[in-house]
This record gives C-alpha cells, sequence and structure tokens, in this order.
C-alpha cells in the first residue's frame, strides 16, 4: 500500500510537529519513534509515556439480547461484569484458534463497548454480523474518535491532574470505566494499557485530538512511538495478534488460559476444552539471551542439535540491556533450560524464562 493510499489519525499533524519517524501499520500513517526506542521505552518505565493508538477499532453494541450474543462470541464470562467495567477476552473461531483478542467493557446492560485490533477491524466487523441478532445494533466509532495509551508509573497521577473527577481516576481498579473530562474534553477514561504499567487509555472526540495530546505533552507526559510499545509489551509477557494468536493456533499453547471460561459455552469452545484438557504440542515461554542480539519472528530455537521451536516476537531489552523473545517450543521444555536461538546461522545462547520478564511490584 502506498503511503498516499495509508489512513492517517487525527493526531497525524501533531505526530509531525514531534518530528516523528512515520511508518506503514495496519493500513495506517503511525509513529514509529519520535526520539528513540530506548529512550522512550525508559520514559513509560520511569514516568509517563503516551501512545496514539486511534488506529484500533472502537465498536458499540447494544440493544436486546446483546449479553448473550457478546457471551457466545468471546472466551470471557461476560456475565460477570458490572456497569463501568472491562475485561480482556477473545473471539474464538469454531476451530479454537482465535479471531482477535479484544477488550470489552460493560456501559450498562444493554450497551457494551468493544476494542478490536488495527489489522483485524475489518475481520472482526464480519465475523460479529455472523452471529449478531437481529435485536442488537453495531456502532462503529473508529473514525469519529481519538485512543491515546497513557502509560508509566506516573501516568494516573498525571490524567487525573487533568481531569475534573481526579478521585475516580487515582482510585479506579483495573478494566475500570471512568467517564470524566480531561483538559476539559468529554472522555471515555479506560484503566488498561499494553506496557505493563498503569495507565489509561483515553478515548474522546476527534474534533479535539489535539486539545487532550497537547495538555498531556505539557503536563510531562512523553509522546511514543510503535517501536517502545513493542518492546514494552514483550518484556511484560503480552501477546500481539499475529504473533502470539492467530487464527490457527490454541490460546491454550499461548498460555491465555485465564481469560477463557470454564463453565460456559461459546464458539470454538469444545475445541478450546480439548486443547486445556489435553495438553498442547508446543507452549509460548520467553527467552533471554547472554548477548545483546535482536531476534526476529521465526527464528528457530534449539536444543542442542535438536530444533525445539520458533519464536514469535523478539526485542532488545532496555530495561534487561539484552535479546529476549517469546517462542513456541517443546511443552516438555522447562523455565531455566539453556537453549540457542538461529539468529542469522549464529547459534546464541539463552535459557527458557518466564515470558513476563517485567513485573511492576
Amino acid at each position: 500500500m502506498s503511503h498516499a493510499a495509508m489512513l492517517r489519525t487525527p493526531l497525524y499533524d501533531a505526530h509531525l510537529k514531534l518530528n516523528a519517524r512515520m511508518v506503514p501499520f495496519a493500513g495506517y500513517e503511525m509513529p514509529v519513534q519520535y526520539s528513540s526506542i530506548i529512550a522512550e521505552s525508559k520514559a513509560v518505565r520511569e514516568g509517563a509515556g503516551m501512545f496514539d493508538v486511534s488506529h484500533m477499532a472502537r465498536v458499540s453494541f447494544s440493544g436486546e439480547g446483546v449479553e448473550a450474543f457478546l457471551e457466545q462470541i468471546t472466551t470471557n464470562d461476560v456475565s460477570k461484569l458490572g456497569d463501568g467495567q472491562g475485561q480482556y477476552s477473545m473471539m474464538p473461531n469454531h476451530g479454537g484458534g482465535i479471531v482477535d483478542d479484544i477488550i470489552v467493557y460493560r456501559i450498562t446492560s444493554d450497551h457494551f463497548e468493544v476494542v478490536f485490533n488495527a489489522s483485524n477491524h475489518a475481520k472482526d466487523v464480519a465475523w460479529s454480523n455472523q452471529f449478531m441478532p437481529s435485536t442488537v445494533t453495531m456502532s462503529d466509532k473508529t473514525a469519529d474518535t481519538v485512543m491515546v495509551a497513557v502509560q508509566g508509573p506516573s501516568a494516573r497521577k498525571i490524567v487525573a491532574s487533568l481531569s475534573d473527577n481526579p478521585t475516580a481516576i487515582n482510585e479506579a481498579a483495573m478494566f475500570e470505566v471512568v467517564n470524566c473530562k480531561i483538559a476539559g474534553v468529554d472522555t471515555f477514561a479506560a484503566c488498561s494499557g499494553y506496557t505493563g504499567e498503569d495507565g489509561y487509555e483515553l478515548i474522546y472526540s476527534n474534533s479535539e485530538a489535539e486539545t487532550v495530546w497537547n495538555a498531556l505533552l505539557e503536563a510531562g507526559v512523553a509522546a511514543c512511538g510503535l517501536g517502545s510499545r513493542d518492546t514494552l509489551r514483550v518484556e511484560a509477557g503480552l501477546p500481539l495478534y499475529g504473533h502470539e494468536l492467530t487464527d490457527e493456533l490454541s490460546p491454550i499453547a499461548a498460555g491465555l488460559g485465564w481469560v477463557i471460561s470454564k463453565t460456559k459455552s461459546f464458539n470454538g469452545s469444545v475445541a478450546i476444552n480439548k486443547a486445556r484438557e489435553e495438553g498442547t504440542a508446543t507452549k509460548l515461554q520467553g527467552i533471554k539471551l547472554s548477548a545483546k542480539r535482536l531476534i526476529a519472528p521465526g527464528m528457530k530455537v534449539y536444543l542442542g542439535e535438536e530444533e525445539v521451536g520458533e519464536v514469535s516476537s523478539g526485542v532488545v531489552s532496555p530495561l534487561l540491556d539484552t535479546g529476549i523473545a517469546f517462542a513456541f517450543i517443546n511443552s516438555e521444555i522447562k523455565q531455566g533450560t539453556e537453549v540457542a536461538i538461529d539468529v542469522r546461522g549464529k547459534r546464541e545462547p539463552g535459557v527458557v524464562a518466564n515470558k513476563r520478564f517485567f513485573k511492576r511490584a
């Protein structure tokens, strides 16, 4: 796709003002970095950084029977949500693979907001339409809104300082929603993110795109791009669709059984429950290299001379100052096992580790 044919978020001009390096991503021109991936990663780990995630799809489902519909097409227990609460979940296919991983927010008993991955926007809408009853209405809000993720140990305090309801912002639990004004702009503030840090994802009108963004900049939040976002999510052990989740891979192999209901029936539940009971041939593990080498998806993992797995994601971690990766490897291999990754013909030694390389105390 040429640059001319790509979409732009409402914050495109704001990125250019900050001299961001723009790259194609999921059909959009997106900032990959402003200063450097290392500096932006450290800004999030040490203070607060923000990401334009307006390319992600924001869809509203409402009407009679909407909860039952969402129970059918998602893995997590929607019925456990109260008003103003959200949950991480997945939309499975009938074979037990994953159409997408998503976040579901309950506004009221007959109104839910759902966030899809940008690359799966059209696919998710088409998949949902297959099962949506006539009493349920779907409204796509992506083009009309902006979504900014503010992340880091100082993120909550800064968002609260710009809010007309600081108490609610400071006290909200994970995936809880606060409807408030941020920098005077009506905002859907969801306590969530993709870095392993505390923070908020802020959704508001595209007509006010730079109002909130600039207020956050002035408050000391660093603008961050896709490069640091990928590094931060791998450090935190968080999956990316197309890498750790696909239409063919079982979420059980990816270690995501915790977001799969054990009590309800849903699309693909038979296949997923079978994988849970019988286990999978491979499972997702972390690998920490001895060297500061960038590891790419598709690189092979070896135990001695035996190929035992394949890398799904890899980065150089600014936090650990070494190469780290996710890999689907033989399920019998335990953490602490010494392995090697073939990095362009050279076997780089490493050790199998918990895929949550970083966890905020």
